[in-house]
């Protein structure tokens, strides 16, 4: 029995130093940690996408309302809802058009995508609304992120 004990030892001692060995046999770190060596966001300086949109109506027609002070989810209802109904049956340029004279920056490919992306004091604010195909509703939303201490 202690032959038997002192085998299973020897055999689990020999393979923990091979595991060891053969750990750093892999190379140099392919991970290197270089502290302060990421590229800033692609953008503006600010980090956002443009200028914060008046509240009330725009300069195109569409009415941001009191969005600073709003809460987030009933505000985004609002806005969809009104985005919908200013949109229906209206074709992709005009939509395009319509949200660039509000302050939206659109990037049209396979859908329409335009934003609305800004700072306001600690919170990241982001109105959007994306257009997927022909004889569809628009989908706009509004998020709003804020940092807290």
């Amino acid at each position: 029995m202690r032959t038997l004990l002192f085998a299973a030892l020897a055999t689990a001692a020999l393979a923990g130093h091979a595991y060891a060995e053969g750990r750093d046999s892999f190379g140099p770190n392919p991970f290197p940690v270089e502290r302060g060596s990421a590229l800033p966001p692609p953008g503006g300086d600010d980090g956002a996408g443009g200028a914060a949109p008046p509240q009330g109506a725009g300069p195109g027609g569409i009415d941001f309302g009191q969005w600073r002070g709003a809460e987030p989810v009933a505000y985004g209802q609002g806005f969809r809802i009104q985005l919908r109904d200013r949109f229906a049956g209206q074709d992709r340029g005009a939509i395009r058009a319509d949200l660039e004279r509000n302050g939206f920056a659109c990037q049209d490919g396979e859908q329409l995508h335009c934003r609305i992306e800004i700072m306001d004091a600690q919170c990241a604010v982001d109105w959007y609304v994306v257009y997927e195909r022909a004889a569809s509703e628009p989908i706009a939303g509004f998020d709003r992120m804020c940092l807290t201490r």
